[in-house]
């Protein structure tokens, strides 16, 4: 007989999101099932990933081939002027070559939910139904880089903006016990890490004064985070070891010490984990 149904959350933040990959290599490799998922923004495309019979092992392989900086330039189509720095449709070829152009939620091996942001409305927006590409291409909207998704009246952006680490929703789709893993900085800090300050977080093309914006942006992201964990009760929250300094934007290359930070946190959480499931 199993224990309870597991639900992962797994949170949006760019190229620090591939420590996901490391967290499910040790889940399976320790054999702990994995019922229901949900994601944000990164967290969405690797649960998008996952859900469609992609293993562990073939998304680390997929992470790092893009860790080559050629093959991750080949992905950026650069439209200054259009909404979004990027035009996006390079990215959604190369997730129709992995994931498959008409995969619906109904065709995934396991429930799925993703999380978007409706700026019209200012409204979180969970996606579960119908094409999974559309609804990664939504999840992953960062404003300003991508452009938004319309659906509907809906105008669709990152979901990490208000639920970065759905928890809740993978919750309401069944799950018992709920796995939340966490990738953006943590604060408020006491301490500053030297190199922090030294470092370039955004690509050259945006001017000096973005990472400023940038840095902002991951403060307020990383309070909402706090208090929607907080409010949905995970039983086990994981936060990797990632550098500061290994940016959302800029990290891919180093996406082998990414995927083995999520390998140190699930390891060292999982003796937790196999009391709440067994």
């Amino acid at each position: 007989m199993r224990g309870p149904k597991v639900g992962l959350a797994l949170g949006g933040g760019g190229a620090r999101g591939l420590a996901h990959i490391g967290v499910l290599k040790v889940f399976e490799q320790e054999k702990l099932p994995i019922d229901f998922l949900s994601g944000a923004s990164m967290g969405g495309i690797i649960a998008a990933g996952y859900a469609s019979g992609l293993n562990a092992a073939q998304l680390e392989a997929i992470a790092l081939e893009m860790a080559d900086f050629r093959n991750m330039v080949r992905l950026l189509d650069v439209r200054p002027r259009r909404r979004g720095l990027l035009e996006g449709k390079r990215v959604r070829e190369f997730l129709v070559e992995k994931l498959g152009i008409d995969l619906n939620f109904d065709q995934l091996r396991m429930p799925l939910v993703m999380t978007a942001t409706d700026l019209l409305r200012g409204k979180e927006v969970v996606l579960k139904s119908g094409s999974v590409i559309d609804a990664v291409m939504a999840t992953s909207a960062f404003p300003g880089v991508f452009q938004a998704v319309y659906c509907g009246d809906q105008m669709l952006v990152d979901g990490g903006m208000l639920n970065n680490v759905p928890a809740e929703p993978v919750r309401q789709l069944g799950a018992q016990v709920v796995i939340a893993v966490c990738v953006t900085p943590q604060y408020p800090r006491d301490e500053i890490p030297a190199r922090s300050l030294k470092t370039r977080l955004l690509p050259p093309i945006f001017p000096r004064f973005s990472e400023e914006i940038y840095r902002a942006a991951m403060v307020m992201s990383a309070e909402i985070t706090r208090i929607r964990l907080q409010e949905a009760h995970p039983e086990v929250v994981l936060y990797p070891e990632i550098p500061d300094d290994l940016s959302m934007f800029l990290g891919f290359p180093r996406a082998a010490e990414v995927i083995a930070a999520g390998e140190k946190a699930a390891r060292q959480a999982f003796p937790q984990i196999i009391e709440l499931v067994e």
